[in-house]
């Protein structure tokens, strides 16, 4: 049996299964300037209001339970 018919055949499964494929596109860390970027962004966002209520949430609501 060829990879691409095993791959047809496991995509099929998960579809029975009631599950489909979604593509995510993301930024490409390899790309330079990718560091800078994310280092502008998150200086522009240090001292934001939403932001930190935001992240004040997202710890607040963040099962960590077990993790090391």
């Amino acid at each position: 049996m060829k990879i691409a018919d095993r791959v047809q055949k496991h995509r099929e499964k998960l579809r029975r299964a009631g599950l489909r494929p979604v593509q995510i596109w993301v930024p490409d860390a390899r790309r330079p300037g990718f560091a800078e970027e994310c280092r502008r962004q998150s200086l522009a966002l240090q001292n934001d209001p939403h932001e930190t209520e935001i992240m004040s949430w997202i710890e607040a609501v963040t099962d960590t339970e077990g993790w090391d």
